[in-house]
């Protein structure tokens, strides 16, 4: 998908909570220095990178988050950072700022002890009423937009592995038709016993989990100050595959991505994928399209953890940090991946800067 580029969505600003810490520069630093964060025992014993001493109580206070469950927590800190970013005063105007983000079912966490409450009790409805948003999928979205007055379009994505390119479609095309004049679009993981658990048995074998909240501020490019603009999302597409060619799917979503936007494969600087699970053939797709350089250039998404949902906005700040001052000569464009073990493939094209 296309659009004219005075209305393509731009991102002038992001930040992300991750293993390597809190906000943009910690994670750039992680990213540039290509260094594996400390591991935790996860639910089963499998190793986890988790966000260093994150508390939901300590950080926004006993007020109001007694019920909060960690991927809110999550969420909320991430959007606090970035309108901070934005320079938002908390009186400024916010009726029109929407909020999208990508997870894959909210807290499992949550989810699992409501169910265990309501076996364990000495009747089913004996549970504890303030638990009961926190096992609704879209509850970090709508703590988000809560906390911070976010007045314009909520929504909350899933879609697996694909979800956090999924999510940036549906906040480029709130965008598009006018229905947010801002979108702050991000995807988030958080990491517990209850998703530890369901992804051991789900692989069948152990796995290293990953968690935190990567969120970017979406806005057209006319409207966007020219000065702020960090990549300009030129196309983004996705598939499902049918006929078991899944490497076929991916290539030809990304070759339709660029000749759809008359952009050469020599002029993609960088190209991410979702480090799918040993035996997809999508890294090395990538490598066929676009060879080696252009495909090792940014250290894989997985060096947190497998953060499930959030992957591709993972792999979209990992590019857009090692892409800050670089000499890039005349690549000037990005692609981000994502592949699912259900068949659905997913793909981005940005330009970094803005239009020329």
């Amino acid at each position: 998908m296309t659009a004219p580029a005075r209305r393509r969505p731009v991102i002038s600003a992001w930040t992300a909570i991750s293993p390597f810490g809190y906000g943009r520069e910690a994670f750039a630093g992680g990213v540039r220095s290509r260094r594996e964060p400390a591991l935790e025992p996860g639910g089963p014993g499998d190793p986890a990178a988790v966000v260093p001493g994150f508390d939901v109580r300590e950080l926004f206070g006993r007020k109001k988050t007694r019920a909060m469950n960690r991927v809110s927590g999550l969420t909320v800190a991430a959007a606090q950072q970035l309108l901070a970013d934005m320079k938002l005063a908390p009186e400024g105007d916010r009726e029109h700022i929407g909020f999208v983000l990508g997870t894959t079912t909210g807290s499992a966490q949550s989810m699992m002890d409501l169910t265990r409450a309501s076996i364990t009790g000495e009747q089913p409805d004996h549970v504890e009423p303030a638990a009961v948003p926190g096992t609704v999928m879209n509850c970090a979205a709508g703590q988000a937009a809560i906390w911070h007055g976010l007045k314009g379009p909520n929504a909350t994505i899933a879609a697996g592995r694909t979800t956090g390119l999924q999510a940036l479609n549906y906040a480029r095309r709130l965008l598009m038709t006018g229905r947010a004049a801002q979108v702050l679009c991000g995807a988030a993981e958080e990491n517990s016993d209850a998703r530890s658990w369901m992804e051991h048995h789900r692989r069948g074998g152990p796995a290293t989990l990953g968690e935190g909240c990567a969120m970017f501020l979406l806005e057209p490019a006319d409207s966007a100050d020219p000065r702020s603009v960090l990549a300009t999302l030129t196309g983004i597409d996705s598939r499902i595959c049918l006929d078991g060619d899944l490497a076929g799917t991916l290539h030809a979503l990304v070759s339709s991505l660029l000749n759809r936007s008359g952009i050469g494969a020599e002029r993609v600087w960088a190209a991410v994928g979702s480090r799918f699970p040993t035996g997809w053939p999508e890294d090395a797709t990538l490598r066929r399209l676009f060879g080696d350089e252009v495909t090792d250039r940014v250290p894989p998404v997985d060096l947190i953890g497998d953060t499930s949902a959030a992957t591709s906005l993972f792999g979209l700040a990992s590019v857009l940090s090692l892409a800050d001052g670089a000499d890039r000569g005349e690549q000037d464009h990005i692609v981000v991946t994502a592949c699912d073990d259900d068949g659905s493939v997913a793909g981005a094209l940005l330009r970094l800067g803005g239009e020329r």
